[in-house]
């Protein structure tokens, strides 16, 4: 099936067993709380395992001159001491090809050192303690380079990146230059986001061994088919060669995209020793063994007439990349079909650093590039005195401003009218610094909300059996985000029988591939081919019931239409009945630009005397397309305005300079968002199918949440205090030094 054509009525529409929307718990909870849903590094099969640990590199950027691991190799339990010295030769890492993360990741394949925590050496022993004690023992000497670490110094070396993933860095629309000096109000603001760790509550791990010439490998992976070319290129063997299985998964957001030392030195041990090996990653590793998301330095230009109308709009982003990587933040992408303006520019340049790969960490450009747009409309709105939420209004496009295509389904306004509405904004003070309780100022904020919205090529194999059970394969994962709920209400649904009666089979490879979580487009992906596949074997059944497959309605475990019934278990009989289906993208993405929006609203509290901010409550009002679960939804959307707010007020990964690692890495001092710091907060959805989108008329949610939310926060910060703090997170320091009088207080 493909998307040429908007998606027509069909049985998910008519939602005769109502399965569609409802608030269903998850399927896999009962597992989960019970501890029998097992994680990667909790599975037990195969032999006994071995143990591995890695040795870090404690320079970011030189070779290793001496390594002694003869300490390490005589120590108790000992079966492996790997270095670059005796390590399998692997591919060489390798900057083309369309799917990043399906790259060669080689592990000690060389003395080079490329950045601080870069494994140098991998211990394997027969328990974890014996292998975390035998890599204490490893001694290493550096041949030390000169190594560069921060980007604002740098940003005159930035360079224009390379296009990759339909990511063009530049955009140019009508004379921007000539329009923003012309217009009567300008905003010219620079903003900086720190770089974010993923902070996922499951660590890395993964257990490999080897049956014959094939490698299986359980880990924590986003993305099943990519992970699978990763390993293969990498070891350089056959991808069916290689099995992942990856069945539940801790939170991903991102960081779980690539493939890491883990997997690959786990599955190269085990080759060599003939038996499982299994390797976590510490809290204090992921900082450095994993990705992060890069710092941004954005500048805004806003042009405006005196009554809010935008005639320029430009938004330049700053971002870094590891020396040997082309990622970059494309922290503008959202500003190219936010709002109208008829002069626009939008620019991404990269600088090359001596720290790890950083790479996508959720909501990817949207999550910080809507810090800044988002804080420069509320700028734009405070220099007009006007309403926020009337100067969005005003600028509301017909069609997408650079695409020049309509918008599949766009509802910001009526996001914004419904937000503004429930949250008691009218009660909000236009005069910043004017509510006052106690020690307490209080203010409000807001921000509207994007994303795009992906579909991506996915399969699936469905079959019915003699006893009315579904069985479901693909190799879809569930990061947390209630994969195996949704599919089972999708495919129950579509085969009108009880949730109960599906068997949901996902998170192995060798299952049919699917394009996996990532980019808030794993369930329209999924749940497309899960769709095609049972609309399939809902004509198989009809057929072998002679029913017109158009006339016939299928509830409660039976097929009946044109005066005939009959149970889907008795048509199945022994042998079962099977199908396959299949989703690709189509001409609805190039026809229509295909968004998700929404509004939200926060109210702060600051200490007048500390800066100390507390948040008191939030709403978030969304547009999403069909919603298939109203509790799962709900589930995303608050997650994700709960990262907003710690990024708008915590999370500052701070890299030492000198060395180029980490200083904060672990949960004590990176600190994210507590129950303590979130109170209130609520999401909405407005009731919407985008026919254009997919079969399910839905929209990704997953990232939505987190797309302008610190902003809103931001916002009502500003309004509380009068003081504009343009250096993320809001820290007490950075308001303390605008309540000394200063209106605007930037680092």
């Amino acid at each position: 099936m493909e998307m040429n054509q908007p998606a027509p009525q069909n049985p998910l529409d008519q939602n005769h067993q109502g399965l569609m929307g409802r608030a269903m718990d998850r399927v896999d909870g009962h597992l989960k709380v019970t501890g029998r849903a097992p994680y990667a590094y909790e599975v037990k099969e195969g032999a006994k395992p071995a143990y591995g640990w890695l040795v870090e590199a404690t320079i970011s950027r030189g070779r290793v001159s001496a390594i002694d691991t003869q300490a390490a190799e005589r120590s108790p339990g000992v079966l492996m001491v790997m270095t670059h010295r005796n390590a399998p030769k692997q591919a060489p890492f390798a900057h083309e090809g369309e799917d990043r993360f399906a790259r060669p990741r080689p592990q000690l394949n060389d003395a080079r050192i490329e950045y601080y925590g870069e494994p140098v050496a991998f211990v394997v022993a027969e328990t974890i303690e014996q292998a975390r004690a035998a890599a204490a023992l490893v001694r290493v000497s550096y041949a030390q380079d000169k190594g560069e670490h921060e980007l604002q110094p740098l940003l005159a070396k930035a360079e224009k990146p390379a296009g990759g993933e339909g990511k063009e860095p530049d955009s140019h629309v009508g004379d921007f230059d000539g329009a923003f000096a012309a217009a009567p109000v300008k905003i010219d603001a620079t903003y900086t986001t720190p770089m974010h760790i993923h902070a996922q509550m499951e660590p890395h791990a993964s257990l490999a061994w080897w049956e014959g010439d094939r490698v299986i490998v359980h880990c924590s992976s986003q993305l099943l088919e990519s992970a699978q070319k990763c390993v293969a290129h990498t070891l350089q063997i056959p991808e069916e060669k290689v099995r992942i299985v990856s069945r539940y998964i801790g939170g991903g957001f991102g960081g779980k995209l690539p493939i890491y030392g883990d997997v690959i030195l786990s599955a190269l041990a085990s080759r060599e020793l003939k038996r499982p090996v299994k390797t976590a990653l510490t809290r204090q590793q992921m900082f450095h063994v994993t990705t992060h998301r890069t710092e941004t330095v954005q500048r805004l230009r806003l042009g405006a007439t005196r009554d809010g109308v935008l005639t320029a709009i430009g938004h330049e982003a700053w971002s870094h990349s590891a020396r040997f990587d082309d990622f970059y933040e494309s922290a503008a992408k959202q500003t190219r079909s936010l709002y109208a303006a008829a002069n626009r520019m939008t620019q991404h340049r990269v600088v090359k650093l001596d720290l790890p790969v950083s790479d996508s960490t959720r909501a990817p450009g949207e999550a910080v590039g809507m810090l800044a747009l988002e804080c420069a409309m509320d700028e734009l709105a405070d220099a007009l005195k006007m309403d926020p939420v009337e100067l969005r209004l005003r600028n509301e496009p017909k069609q997408d401003p650079e695409k020049n295509v309509p918008y599949s389904t766009r509802q910001l306004v009526a996001c914004l009218q419904e937000g503004a509405k429930r949250f008691g904004w009218s009660r909000r003070s236009a005069q910043p610094g004017q509510v006052r309780e106690g020690r307490w100022l209080v203010g409000m904020g807001m921000c509207a909300t994007t994303r795009g919205n992906l579909l991506r090529p996915s399969k699936c194999g469905v079959a019915m059996d003699g006893e009315g059970v579904l069985t479901v394969k693909m190799s879809m994962t569930d990061i947390g985000t209630g994969s195996y709920t949704v599919l089972t209400q999708i495919a129950a649904e579509m085969m009108g029988i009880a949730p109960e009666k599906v068997r949901m089979l996902l998170g192995d490879s060798d299952f049919p591939p699917t394009a996996g979580s990532g980019g808030s487009f794993g369930a329209a992906s999924a749940g497309s081919a899960l769709y095609d596949a049972c609309d399939k074997l809902r004509t198989k059944f009809a057929q072998g019931a002679g029913i017109d497959p158009a006339q016939a309605v299928f509830e409660r475990g039976r097929i009946s239409g044109g005066g005939k019934s009959a149970t889907l278990a008795g048509l199945a009989g022994a042998s079962g009945v099977q199908a396959e289906g299949e989703i690709k993208p189509g001409e609805m993405e190039k026809k229509f630009s295909q968004q998700a929006y929404g509004a939200q609203f926060a109210e702060v509290a600051v200490d007048m005397d500390s800066g100390e901010v507390r948040l008191r409550r939030m709403l978030g009002v969304f547009a999403a397309g069909r919603i298939l679960n109203a509790k799962t939804a709900r589930s995303q959307a608050i997650g994700g305005m709960i990262w907003g707010a710690s990024n708008a007020l915590h999370e500052d990964a701070v890299v030492d300079p000198r060395y180029g690692y980490f200083v904060n890495h672990d949960l004590a001092e990176y600190h994210v968002a507590a129950h303590a710091d979130i109170p209130a907060i609520e999401a909405i959805f407005l009731p919407e199918v985008d026919d254009k989108t997919n079969p399910l008329k839905i929209k990704g949610v997953g990232e939505l949440g987190i797309s302008g939310a610190g902003a809103a926060v931001a916002n009502a910060i500003f309004n509380a205090t009068g003081v504009r703090v343009r250096d993320y997170p809001v820290t007490l320091d950075k308001i303390l030094a605008g309540l000394g009088g200063a209106n605007y207080a930037s680092r």
